[in-house]
């Protein structure tokens, strides 16, 4: 046995385990575009429009209100309007309370009164992250509701459409919302009021079958998908391959369907101008 221990010599700082660094969940997002990351903080900077492609993300319809209308303009109409299961229609109630708890909101949309570059208007914004923006028995009502103020009030309308189209929960309930939103809109026509109908993305099916395609002027996001059927539906209908961008914004107002792509960031500025024309 050796008369001596030894001596393990001192770990040196370079050879000591590194710590770890937690990164806080939420700091960072990935473009669904481009697929860079991208500091979140850049991006709500940026109206959160992707800096790097200029990809739009999807937002909420409160996250919408501050970019649209003047600061602290606008009032809430009809918020205390909620579905109801008509039908008994397996886990709708479910998928309802699953909503407006994940949004904060009783349906697909919000309705009021605002002001955009110092005009009155009256206003609703549909949001998707509530049942993909569906349009049931509330939210059309809401529309024709807002559609009437606007003839009342003698202000012009705007909507903001983002929607996967009819609410199938609701059935014919849901289908007859087309008829009156359109309608609806028919009747401001009549009035001598302006509509003026931005479409998001995605903006399809009963909506856009509807009073999303009647307005005055139709604005949109760049590169929103816009159209009534999903491509991959149309492709197996008729047999063929889609020309490419097909339902984009950019495809839409190429063949006519829409008037002009407006950047979110330029949105409040547009519609502004729009306004001040039609005022004249």
């Amino acid at each position: 046995m050796a008369w001596f221990k030894k001596e393990r010599p001192e770990s040196s700082a370079a050879e000591a385990p590194a710590k770890k660094v937690k990164i806080p969940e939420g700091l960072w997002v990935k473009c669904d575009n481009c697929k860079e990351i991208i500091y979140r903080k850049e991006v709500d900077k940026n109206f959160k429009v992707c800096p790097k492609c200029d990809y739009h993300f999807r937002i909420s319809a409160s996250e919408r209100l501050p970019y649209l209308v003047d600061e602290g303009s606008f009032l809430e109409v009809e918020d205390g309007l909620s579905p109801r299961d008509f039908l008994g229609f397996k886990d709708y109630k479910d998928k309802l309370k699953g909503s407006r708890k994940k949004t904060g909101l009783k349906d697909a949309i919000i309705s009021g009164e605002a002001k955009i570059g110092g005009r009155p208007v009256s206003l609703v914004i549909m949001d998707f992250n509530f049942m993909g923006g569906s349009m049931g028995s509330v939210v059309g009502e809401k529309i024709a509701r807002t559609v009437e103020r606007a003839i009342e009030n003698k202000t012009p309308f705007v909507s903001v459409a983002s929607s996967g189209g009819a609410r199938m929960q609701e059935g014919i309930l849901s289908l007859m919302q087309m008829a009156k939103t359109s309608a609806a809109v028919a009747r401001l026509g009549q009035a001598g009021l302006p509509f003026i109908s931005i479409l998001t993305d995605p903006t399809f099916g009963g909506v856009t079958a509807s009073f999303a395609m009647l307005g005055d002027i139709i604005l949109a996001e760049p590169k929103s998908l816009i159209g009534f059927a999903g491509p991959r539906v149309i492709e197996q209908t008729i047999k063929q391959q889609l020309p490419p961008g097909f339902q984009r914004a950019e495809f839409l107002q190429e063949h006519g369907m829409i008037d002009m792509i407006v950047s979110r960031r330029e949105m409040r500025a547009t519609v502004g101008k729009m306004l001040d024309f039609f005022a004249e």
